[in-house]
Formats: structure tokens, sequence, C-alpha cells
């Protein structure tokens, strides 16, 4: 008898080879990637760092771990001399509370990104008193915004209110930001206000590995970027720190915050980034971002309001108040016909954290199947198409109101002639550009 995991698994992989994987987060990985997450290495514990364990056997393991960080160094043209490599983290949330764990204490401040603007939780998000993520329960965490008639920051804005601040740590980085960031500028500007600066590079770590965004290196101190995006590896993350503060940035993680490191997805982690050293990895990186630019003209040009008017990276952020409608009903209406995006937050959002005013799109595994300008093309055509459908829609007030109307629509939806015929050309172009698992 078959384990009904398998059964999920397998369902699971037709629906990923039969839709649109079109959320920026979520990539296509490996096959070799795959067989190295799933390997015996995952029977090993090896609390510590190479060299320095505290349980025995760990000959083999201490190689795969020092082979992945020394592949980190290579992928971004780094000096052993200068820069501190760690690979233990087990998400990017905690590779960044690692760093902060590192440096600073209770009460300390810091400075990031609005989250509905494009930043992220792990950066100390809270309203006001209401003390949500616990970054922001242990530090005095204000936040810098993007310019609300532009999108995109002001470097000016951000640098005076460092110096009213006075922040320890200035963070940069997202999830929602299309532009390409002035690592340079960043750097000077907390620098110059005597706080370490830390780029997070969850999403474009593949891309500026591949060449298609700027750097990070050698401006900020503190470097941290998760392995699953665009660097097509498993789930896991990495920081990249000034070496001066490697051994900090190490007992941050054990004793600080983890226990065994997972040495299998290391391995996995190992292989993606031999994979990005190679030129075949720079193009599908350069590509990537072609794509997303493409696709961000083509919204554009048939009239949806594209967030900072384009995009320099692999993701691509809607406005849809114009349409006068939110991304819970363009996500969902997508998803039955066949193409997976995210509702997202967009600046000065006038909707809630679950009914926000915005849709957010992604290149990277579209790119993975070989999609190109041409694919690019239809696939703005569909979202065009879907978006129109739902425009109009907004969420009732009344709460039990909101919950039958919700069921409804997405029953409605679901049977939608449009929409059904949409679900069959996006099977139709997924089997032109077929992903093997195999």
């Amino acid at each position: 008898m078959v384990d009904k995991i398998f059964s999920l698994i397998d369902q699971e992989a037709k629906r990923q080879k039969e839709t649109l994987m079109m959320i920026p987060s979520e990539n296509y990985t490996y096959p070799e990637v795959r067989s190295a997450v799933g390997s015996i290495l995952m029977h090993k514990y090896a609390e510590g760092d190479p060299g320095r364990r505290y349980y025995q056997g760990n000959e083999f393991v201490d190689q795969v771990e020092a082979t992945a960080e020394g592949r980190v160094l290579e992928c971004f043209n780094l000096n052993p001399e200068d820069w501190h490599v760690n690979v233990q983290p087990h998400s990017g949330c905690e590779a960044n509370l690692a760093v902060y764990n590192a440096i600073l204490d209770p009460g300390d401040k810091i400075m990031s990104m609005f989250l509905p603007d494009g930043g992220h939780l792990s950066h100390g998000w809270h309203m006001g008193d209401n003390k949500i993520t616990l970054v922001s329960k242990i530090f005095n965490v204000s936040f810098y915004n993007v310019d609300p008639e532009k999108e995109i920051f002001d470097f000016a804005k951000i640098a005076l209110l460092a110096t009213q601040i006075k922040p320890k740590l200035i963070i940069s980085g997202g999830t929602a930001y299309p532009r390409d960031i002035d690592y340079k500028r960043m750097a000077k500007i907390a620098h110059r206000v005597g706080a370490y600066y830390m780029a997070d590079v969850a999403h474009e770590a593949g891309l500026i590995i591949a060449g298609a965004n700027n750097s990070p290196f050698p401006h900020a101190d503190f470097v941290t970027f998760t392995t699953h995006k665009t660097l097509r590896g498993p789930r896991g993350a990495v920081i990249v720190a000034r070496k001066e503060y490697g051994e900090k940035i190490d007992r941050s993680i054990i004793p600080g915050l983890q226990g065994g490191p997972h040495l299998h997805s290391i391995a996995g982690i190992a292989v993606a980034l031999e994979k990005a050293k190679t030129p075949k990895f720079k193009r599908y990186g350069a590509q990537t971002v072609e794509n997303a630019k493409y696709l961000a003209q083509l919204l554009k040009s048939k009239g949806l309001h594209i967030v900072s008017g384009g995009t320099d990276k692999h993701l691509v952020l809607i406005d849809l108040r114009e349409q006068k409608t939110n991304g819970w009903f363009a996500a969902w209406a997508l998803e039955y016909a066949g193409i997976i995006a995210n509702r997202n937050t967009v600046p000065s959002d006038t909707g809630s954290p679950f009914y926000p005013s915005g849709l957010r799109l992604g290149t990277p595994a579209i790119t993975v199947r070989g999609m190109k300008e041409r694919e690019m093309k239809k696939i703005a055509d569909w979202i065009h198409e879907v978006i129109e459908i739902v425009a109009g829609q907004t969420i009732p007030a009344d709460k039990e109101e909101r919950n039958q109307f919700l069921k409804a629509f997405r029953v409605g939806i679901a049977k939608n002639e449009r929409i059904l015929k949409i679900n069959k050309e996006v099977k139709m172009l997924c089997k032109e550009f077929p992903i093997d698992f195999e």
C-alpha cells in the first residue's frame, strides 16, 4: 500500500508541471540538488563548525560544509582573508536573527524597510505598539519608506532619517522591492552614523552571482540570503560577514539559536552553488531579468499600474486599486487559470495584510522552463484578461457577509468559461516547455 504522503507528492508534481509558477520566491531546483538533500547525510548530527564539532564521525560532513563555504566565496568573488561564511542557518529568518544576536543588545535600534513598501517580517515588523514579530519585541525598530510618488528609495531622506534615529544597524532588502539597490550608498548612510549595514539579498542572490543585479560586496558588513529562490538551491540560508565578525556569527548560530546543522541541505546548497558558477547559470540570470522587464512593460502598456514603473529584478508588482479590486481576487482567479502568483501589499496600501491591493509576479521558474519574450506576451495577455474578469470585486465590510461572498466568488470563478479557457491554454504552454523532476 502506497503511503498517502507519496500520493500527495505525485499530485503536487502534476500541479507544478501543469501550472505556471510565478511566485518570485519559488523556483525549480536541480535533480542533483534533490539527490543531495534526500541523501544519507540527513542521518548525521554535527553540532559545531567544521573541525570544531561536539560529535564524532565528521570526517566527510566537515568536507561537505567546508566545500559549501568555499563555493559561496567563489561565486561572489570574495577573498577568504576578508570574508567569513556560515551555511548553517535553517532559513532566512534565522540567518537574519543570527546577525542581530551577534552584534546587538536588547533595546538597540534597527532601521529597516517598511513592510507594505516591500520590506520583510524578519527585519522587525511592528504596527505601532503592536509588536508583531519577535525582532520588534527585542529591538527598537524604525522604518524607512519609498517615495510615495516614484515608489522607489529616496536615499537623501533615508540618510536624514538615519541621522535622526542613529540606529546601530541598518538593513536593506525585502520581498517586493522591484528595483536594484545602491548598496554602496546604503553602506555610506549606515557607516556615517556609526551603524552596521546588513544587506538581505534573499531574492537577488542568484541574480547577483549571475551578474544581472548589483552586488552588496564589498560595501555591506553582513550579507544574508536564502538559497531556494533565484539561486535554485534547496531550502536554507547563508550568512557572509566581514572576517572580524566571523566568530560572533558562528557562536550566534550555535549555541545561540540552533543545534545541529542540516548537512543534507548544506550539501544541496553546495551543489547549487557549483551550478551557479557556470556560463549557463549566468545566461539564466540575465534572461530571468529580461523576462521580468518585458512582462512589466507589456502589463504597463495594457493600462495596469506597475509599482515603480517597471523592474530591475525578477519580480513585478501590480497595484490593482485602479481596477477597483485587490490581490486576493486576482490571485485566486489566476490560480484557477493555472497561473500561480501571490497577493501582496503595495506602497501606500489602503488594504489589509490579508486582502492587500497588490499582485506579485516573478519570472525565475518560468525562465527555468526556457520561456522567453514570446511566452511573456502570452502570459501578459492572460494575466490582463484575468484581472479584467475580477475588476470591481471588493471585500464586503460585514464579516459574516464577507465569508459567504468570498466562498461564492471562488465557486463562481472556478467555473468561469474564460478562466477555464485560459487554464487549457496554460497547460498547452506548459507541455511545450516541460519541467522534468526525474
